[in-house]
């Protein structure tokens, strides 16, 4: 099914990118298990594939299935989230180059450019991206990529993504948006403005905590083609199972993100309203500072809560206490997760940035899953009362 197909999202999670197989009718495509493919006669490919490190039948499918879902001209899957931002900066930046990055993105996207682009050439800047005075003080004449995440990790800050993208444009930049928490059923980037989506596939795509993966959608062929070079000449690519595990989860995407956005709200509320969880982070609460910006570019408002508690110890004695929050890093999963993110996973990043983006030892990430939002609440209850 064309990525240009006028179905509903449902029908294009579920039929994008695949048709049955013609040999066997099998409706789930196969898993093309091989490094190469015999040619027909010397550089005559059969079917256009000639090692799998270039094409592989199985991505073909995943990346055609998420380029529709994001209504993008040009899909490419990559080995994790991570390689797929590296693989952005491969293609549109060169030496000398300046990139405005949120200062509160994935802890491991500013380890990667502090660590290793800053030494290659490039420079960074890092602010509020939800601050779009900021955003503008931040550009530079050498600026070429502003790198946003809305809602943010774990901070959930809202960026206006329309605003943002007029900003870099004016400066001669393009809007990359790290859509891993919303994913494209609760907001499309592209289509209000962005130039280049990211996702870690490890997450919501994906659903079950089984794969690592990532991926990139662009609307811009001609940028999508390098992107693929990128793909091709480094080859951070995913196997072939793992793009099945991410196809076969992206089938339920729609009915799982309703229902995390379910549950995330009723224990968003219940955070509230008890004494040991503080500052309560949810863009869905009319208490978020960008909770009308949020109604208006997303269809709902995910399964991502961070409260603070005070101190690494409370946060510690929560985190260990309970039964279905599961203690652990990463997200978007079926089964809910807890975690400690200035322990575990923006460890990285240096105290002082933390302090400024207001991450503080206390602070309590929640991935909120599918179970019976009463046994999370409950969950939770027992772990606060303990605090």
């Amino acid at each position: 099914m064309s990525a240009k197909s006028e179905a509903g999202f449902e029908t294009l999670a579920i039929h994008a990118g695949h048709t049955p197989d013609p040999m066997t009718g099998s409706v789930m495509p196969p898993i093309y298990q091989t490094s190469t493919y015999v040619q027909d006669g010397v550089a005559e490919p059969r079917g256009g594939h000639e090692y799998a490190r270039v094409t592989n039948p199985t991505r073909t499918a995943l990346e055609e299935n998420i380029a529709a879902l994001e209504g993008g001209a040009v899909g490419a899957a990559f080995g994790s989230g991570l390689a797929a931002i590296e693989a952005i900066l491969k293609s549109v930046l060169e030496e000398g180059d300046h990139v405005v990055c949120g200062s509160n993105v994935y802890g491991g996207t500013e380890r990667m450019f502090r660590t290793v682009w800053s030494r290659f050439g490039l420079s960074f800047t890092y602010v509020d991206t939800s601050d779009l005075d900021a955003v503008r003080a931040a550009m530079q004449p050498e600026t070429r990529l502003v790198h946003i995440e809305t809602p943010t990790n774990p901070m959930m800050q809202i960026s206006d993504i329309g605003a943002c993208a007029e900003i870099a444009h004016g400066g001669g930049a393009l809007l990359t948006v790290d859509n891993t928490f919303p994913t494209p059923f609760l907001q499309r980037p592209l289509e209000l403005g962005a130039d280049i989506v990211v996702h870690s596939t490890t997450k919501y795509l994906n659903g079950h905590s089984d794969v690592i993966g990532g991926a990139i959608v662009t609307g811009d062929r001609k940028l999508g083609e390098r992107i693929r070079d990128q793909q091709r000449i480094s080859g951070p690519v995913p196997g072939p199972l793992d793009c099945w595990l991410v196809l076969r989860g992206i089938k339920t995407l729609h009915v799982r993100m309703t229902r995390h956005c379910e549950n995330a709200e009723r224990v968003a509320e219940f955070l509230v309203g008890h004494s040991a969880a503080r500052n309560v982070l949810y863009p869905g609460l009319p208490t978020h500072p960008q909770h009308e910006l949020a109604r208006r570019q997303m269809r709902g408002f995910g399964g991502m809560i961070s409260f603070d508690t005070g101190s690494f110890e409370r946060a510690r004695t929560i985190a260990t206490s309970t039964r279905f929050f599961q203690l652990a890093e990463s997200l978007g999963g079926v089964e809910s997760l807890i975690s400690v993110p200035a322990e575990m996973t923006h460890a990285s990043v240096p105290p002082e940035v933390r302090e400024k983006i207001g991450l503080t030892d206390g602070l309590v990430r929640l991935s909120v899953g599918i179970e019976s939002a009463d046994d999370l609440i409950a969950d939770l209850r027992g772990a606060l009362d303990q605090a």
